[in-house]
């Protein structure tokens, strides 16, 4: 799964990363602020966490180990 974290506290709330979020799952809140609106959207293709001036963001990738051969 895949999953963005947001540093409220370094937010200026100026919406790039939510114009740039090709899944729609940024939106701002109440006070300006980004929130993550619909986790379950998410892909963590990283555009949000790339162009956020502030460095307030940053996207978690999971996912399955690399697949090699047996030693």
């Amino acid at each position: 799964m895949e999953s963005v974290s947001i540093r409220r506290a370094w937010c200026k709330g100026c919406g790039i990363c939510v114009a740039f979020c090709p899944r729609k799952v940024l939106g701002l809140d109440s006070e300006e602020k980004a929130i993550v609106a619909e986790p379950e959207l998410c892909v963590a293709c990283g555009l949000c966490e790339l162009y956020c001036p502030d460095l307030a963001i940053t996207c978690v990738r999971r996912g399955k180990e690399p697949q090699g051969e047996a030693s």
